[in-house]
Formats: structure tokens, sequence, C-alpha cells
């Protein structure tokens, strides 16, 4: 099992970093690399088609292109976050989620690496049942958490 992050630019990197914490909890290989859609688009391509990984993480900005040259680069799961880069994000989160018929890219929260880290836990958890025993137990203890916090506020 393998997640590959990919980055439009390094000063994406703090969302991807919450990316990463996630799927090292989850015990989950990952690699993060740095390729712009419309800067390195060979470069880009090469990564896409050489790699192993079972799903890929496009984060980016602005425009936003990077999740969708990505999908279509592959047929393996593509899951876009747009970055807060201006806009409040709303630019970056159009791109991703208005891809063309037949060439979908998932799409999280602005800033969501979090989220986007625990969807490609939940797909690659269709395959493998111990992640999918480790995504109960996140979740019970997410539920704990709250109950806690109710007790807290309730006192």
């Amino acid at each position: 099992m393998k997640v590959l992050i990919i980055l439009g630019s390094e000063s994406d990197k703090p969302v991807a970093d919450k990316c990463i914490s996630v799927l090292n909890a989850f015990e989950i290989s990952n690699e993060i690399r740095v390729a712009s859609a419309h800067r390195t688009p060979e470069k880009l391509e090469k990564i896409v088609k050489e790699s192993d990984a079972n799903v890929f993480i496009a984060i980016a900005g602005l425009a936003a292109a990077l999740p969708g040259v990505v999908a279509a680069h592959t047929t393996k799961p593509v899951i876009g976050v747009p970055v807060n880069a201006k806009l409040e994000g709303l630019d970056a989160l159009l791109s991703i989620m208005q891809m063309p018929p037949g060439i979908p890219v998932a799409t999280v929260g602005v800033d969501r690496g979090d989220n986007a880290a625990l969807l490609a836990v939940e797909i690659l958890a269709l395959k493998h049942p111990e992640l999918r025993e480790k995504l109960e137990d996140y979740r019970a203890k997410m539920r704990e958490k709250v109950e806690k916090s109710d007790e807290k506020v309730r006192k």
C-alpha cells in the first residue's frame, strides 16, 4: 500500500504534512514530490506513470490544475486538496471540483490534507481489512473525544 502526495509548489508543504501525519499513523507508505502541471508537465507525467502508488493525493492552489492532470495520466484514485492561496481557496476548490466527464477527482475541503489522507485510507481499506479495523478504532477515539468534551462543557 502506498500513497503518493504531489505538491504543485513547495509552499503547499504544510498541507502535505497533515497528510503525512495521518498516513504515518495508519502505517501507510507514502512519498512526497513537487511537480507543476504548468511549469513541469513532462516531469509530472513521468512521476505519475512510473509510480507504484495505489492512490494519489494532489495538493494545489490558485488554478489548481494539478489534480486533474494527475488524473489524466492514471486510472488510479486521485484526491485533490485545494489550498488557500487566494480567494480563501475558493478558486482552487472550484477548479478541482469541476473536472470534465470521465476524469474524476475526489475533492476534500480547503487545506484538508488530513481528510485527503483519511479518504486514501478508506480507499485502501476496501482491499485491506486491517485498515478497516484501524479506521473503526480511529472513529471510536473521535467519538470518545466528543463525549469527553460534552461532559466537560456541561460541568
